[in-house]
């Protein structure tokens, strides 16, 4: 049997999404994630954050199949806007996505890459697994400190990343593991948003995989937001990311939809 995990891209968009959850979730993802700067273009979103270079962050994100009107001029508009920034354009592919769009960036050799599964769990009802619990703390620099060292990120981010969660307006659980002698052990960003709460930034210290921090962590943060009244949870993996798929499908997460990025590759 193939399952949505094994479809390809091409495959799952836009014929299998469910369009009216995908606005929502993607509605919610933006709060939970905010852009710096944030610009419209008809249905388009034009994503831009300078200090931080993610491409959730930093991306053309069009959000109606049917908004293809001078979609020439409009890409080629906005993607001076990351030239602004110094930085190429990046188009982010949702099922929201105007097929009429896709075509023309394949057309001009543009290339998709990570492409990210977005899953969803109904929290109401699933069965938490009985681990340790950790409350949230208050510390966002001490959280942002926690995060970057278990994903081995440069501390360098520290002040964007802080700015970003700062700036995250529904309720937020900062959640961490720490060992008194070698530091964080594993992070986790709960964003509740009225009855959905979005699982970000999880993360385990690479020595320290496979101990069940991951379980641990996780079930710390959905027992939360059930206990907030969230009713459903969901969070974005990359699809290449088999231990974390495998982490989530144990919590009873499902794919709800997937998305890509795209770049006009450089000419050689």
């Amino acid at each position: 049997m193939t399952t949505g995990a094994d479809l390809s891209l091409t495959e799952t968009f836009p014929n299998n999404a469910n369009l009216p959850l995908v606005r929502r979730l993607e509605a919610v993802g933006f709060r939970a994630w905010p852009a710096s700067s944030v610009q419209y273009d008809g249905s388009w979103q034009v994503r831009l954050t300078a200090g931080h270079p993610s491409n959730r962050l930093n991306s053309i994100v069009p959000l109606d199949p049917s908004d293809h009107r001078d979609v020439e001029i409009r890409l080629a508009k906005a993607s001076r806007k990351f030239e602004a920034y110094g930085r190429p354009a990046v188009l982010r592919q949702t099922p929201l996505a105007s097929p009429v769009l896709i075509d023309l960036i394949r057309k001009q050799q543009w290339a998709s890459f990570d492409e990210t599964i977005v899953m969803t769990c109904d929290l109401a009802h699933a069965e938490l697994p009985d681990t340790l619990d950790h409350l949230p703390t208050h510390d966002i620099g001490r959280f942002v400190d926690a995060n970057l060292a278990t994903d081995g990120v440069s501390s360098k981010l520290k002040p964007a990343l802080a700015e970003i969660i700062n700036a995250i307006k529904p309720p937020s659980g900062l959640f961490m593991i720490e060992d008194a002698q070698t530091g964080p052990l594993a992070t986790v960003l709960c964003v509740q948003d009225n009855d959905l709460a979005g699982i970000m930034s999880l993360s385990v210290a690479k020595e320290r995989r496979r101990e069940g921090l991951g379980i641990e962590i996780l079930t710390s943060a959905l027992r939360w937001a059930r206990m907030r009244s969230a009713r459903s949870a969901w969070l974005q993996v990359k699809a290449t990311n088999a231990p974390a798929l495998a982490l989530y499908e144990r919590f009873g997460f499902h794919e709800a939809y997937r998305y890509s990025y795209w770049r006009l590759e450089p000419s050689r």
